[in-house]
């Protein structure tokens, strides 16, 4: 499983990062994590507002940091 996360690499976009690998973690799933912080490839990504994160290659949230518990509801 691949998680990316894209963003400035501001704080916000760090606590997405431990949300989602604390939902990977909790599920005890393998998992990559790649930060995307160039703004033409967030804009190429279709994103708008970050932080944002995709699940293997799919955007699943944007524009707030998903709690970890709404992160593992993605994951089922």
């Amino acid at each position: 499983m691949k998680f990316t996360i894209y963003g400035s690499g501001c704080a916000k976009c760090k606590q997405l990062t431990a949300n989602a690998e604390a939902a990977a973690n909790a599920k005890g799933l393998d998992y990559e994590v790649e930060k995307v912080t160039d703004t033409n490839a967030i804009i190429d990504a279709g994103i708008m507002r970050t932080p944002a994160l995709a699940i293997d290659g799919e955007i699943v949230i944007e524009g707030k940091v998903a709690n970890a518990d709404e992160i593992q509801q993605l994951l089922a």
